[in-house]
């Protein structure tokens, strides 16, 4: 069986960018018809979500702007394919790869509705192979991320000297629903933004990067009305449960322990945490758990802060951070998130 290695990571945003000070004059336009105490309820809300700033593939005026979903959907489809082959090209380039060396391409997304999906394009774009096998992941909503690196994992297992682009870019703003207003709306809308990356891997024996020791799914029982999307007339609309982080934290001896012991490592083996910044409170409730145990999630808080939860990308922010660093060699990371299912996954890499 062949080694998997992560090669490089890369990052692209969306032109429209906005603080959150800048996004409450909008929100209370938006809910003047509300009675104060609610208004001051989602106001706290903003301010208390953790996001400093986020990215957006609409100015905001646009996305305060009633529309039928076919018209944001048309602006996703035209953002996605314009994102996607810019972070794929500047994956590329970091890699002095060329583009015809891809065996296979995984793209990730649930924030829109496009057939084909978006790897299609980026074949005819980028010039991909004509044999190059295509994987869209389109409905494992924030989980996705890792999703993608475990069956690219699994795909370069198998197959020796080969090479796997994963493209996930996503726009919850696209999802936005301005006459929705419970509060897994206001919540997701607070917590939210857009954008994309793109992390290359590589099955060939002189692969540079950290290597994928092993990865695992692990799903909840009777959990699916946790997270995920209502299709709508208007658009996606948000399930959020309020008891997500309680949830996790339930489960979370058995996510992490007994996969890690199948693996040959253990919690004080694992030095650096690669986790998805789901929310506020999912990164207060992982970071009471791992802080026990002495270990720091300020990675994953830093990228809430500076881009909100871009669904399915956002992991791979952290993941960039931590290939940018200088790791010693044998150093373990655990790369986890969870998402709609309701389901973990989790990849454990070593430098």
């Amino acid at each position: 069986m062949s080694e998997t290695r992560i090669v490089t990571v890369a990052k692209e945003l969306p032109k429209y960018s906005r603080t959150t000070e800048d996004i409450l004059p909008f929100i209370e336009m938006w809910l003047s018809n509300e009675d104060d105490r609610f208004r001051r309820k989602v106001r706290k809300i903003f301010e208390g979500a953790a996001v400093d700033k986020r990215y957006g593939i609409m100015n905001i005026e646009e996305v305060f702007t009633a529309t039928s979903f076919e018209e944001k959907n048309n602006i996703y489809v035209r953002e996605v394919k314009s994102l996607g082959k810019k972070v794929l090209q500047k994956a590329l380039k970091q890699s002095g790869w060329q583009s015809n060396t891809l065996d296979y391409i995984i793209t990730v997304s649930c924030t829109g509705i496009m057939i084909p999906s978006l790897d299609a394009y980026l074949i005819n774009d980028l010039g991909l192979r004509q044999d190059v096998v295509r994987l869209p992941v389109t409905e494992m909503g924030c989980a996705a991320g890792v999703s993608g690196l475990i069956y690219a994992s699994n795909f370069l297992k198998a197959n020796p000297g080969k090479r796997v682009a994963l493209v996930a870019v996503e726009s919850p703003t696209a999802t936005f629903q301005l006459n929705d207003h419970s509060m897994a709306n206001m919540v997701s809308a607070a917590i939210f933004g857009d954008g994309a990356a793109c992390v290359l891997l590589s099955s060939e024996k002189e692969a540079k990067g950290p290597r994928i020791v092993a990865e695992e799914m692990y799903h909840f029982n009777n959990a699916t009305q946790m997270m995920g999307f209502d299709l709508t007339n208007n658009g996606l609309q948000m399930i959020l449960d309020p008891a997500v982080p309680e949830t996790i934290a339930d489960h979370f001896p058995e996510i992490v322990h007994p996969f890690l012991k199948k693996h040959g490592s253990s919690i004080s083996q694992v030095d650096h945490l690669i986790f998805h910044p789901g929310g506020r409170k999912i990164v207060q409730t992982v970071e009471a758990l791992f802080g026990v145990l002495g270990k720091n999630i300020d990675d994953t808080r830093e990228v809430l802060r500076q881009y909100g939860n871009m669904s399915s990308a956002t992991v791979l922010y952290v993941l960039e951070r931590f290939l940018e660093k200088d790791i010693s060699v044998g150093d373990q990371g655990l790369i986890l998130s969870f998402g709609p299912g309701f389901s973990a996954q989790r990849v454990l890499i070593e430098w």
